[in-house]
């Protein structure tokens, strides 16, 4: 089976996968064969991983988020109602001690901004859930991660079921569990919603795309 659809049933089956993690069903593990301890650039498989990572972030039914363990995850399109009533619930674990440059981001976001952002500001706001974050091509062929409000998101994701955050929360929980996660790699169940290891969008290799 090619990358890709193996990559997908999985997605399909659990409802969330990891993009990289050692323990936990991920794409890269998928690819190779099992965990990997270090950097996927750096694998012989390389080539197919970047290829593999690039459809999931361009399917119709696979949504990018910095769920667990504030690494890039991807969620099924069925578990999309639960994150997004999670993240547009403005929760104080969302906020609660903030770095000052995320807040500042926040601001510019929330403020009707799309935002081009990377660093560590970026990524402590999306492994919050407080904004949502897209690859886009610019005009120069380069590759930026684009900040969005979940609002601005959640009007281009199509008409989907209302939940209540607790719901959401319930939901994902559910997800998670499922695949040998302990509920504490969530964003809510952290101390300060602070996140572990971070992993990174995929970014395009010289000559490809």
């Amino acid at each position: 089976m090619p990358d890709f659809d193996k990559a997908l049933s999985e997605l399909a089956r659990h409802g969330l996968l990891l993009q990289q993690d050692q323990t936990l069903p991920s794409v890269v593990g998928l690819i190779v064969g099992g965990p990997l301890a270090s950097s996927w650039w750096n694998h012989p498989k390389a080539h197919r991983i970047f290829r593999c990572l690039g459809q999931m972030l361009d399917h119709v039914d696979v949504l990018a988020t910095r769920l667990v363990a504030g690494k890039v995850t991807y969620l099924h399109r069925r578990l999309w109602p639960a994150c997004v009533a999670v993240a547009m619930a403005d929760e104080p674990w969302q906020r609660r001690g903030l770095s000052p440059e995320a807040r500042k981001l926040l601001r510019q976001v929330t403020g009707g901004e799309s935002v081009r952002a990377t660093g560590a500001p970026a990524k402590e706001l999306q492994a919050r859930l407080l904004v949502h974050a897209e690859e886009v091509h610019t005009e120069h062929g380069q590759h930026e991660v684009l900040l969005r409000a979940w609002s601005e998101l959640r009007s281009r994701l199509g008409s989907l079921p209302t939940l209540t955050p607790s719901a959401g929360r319930e939901e994902l929980e559910r997800a998670v569990c499922a695949i040998g996660a302990p509920v504490d790699r969530l964003p809510w169940r952290r101390p300060a919603g602070q996140p572990k290891k971070q992993g990174q969008f995929p970014r395009r290799m010289r000559g490809r795309g």
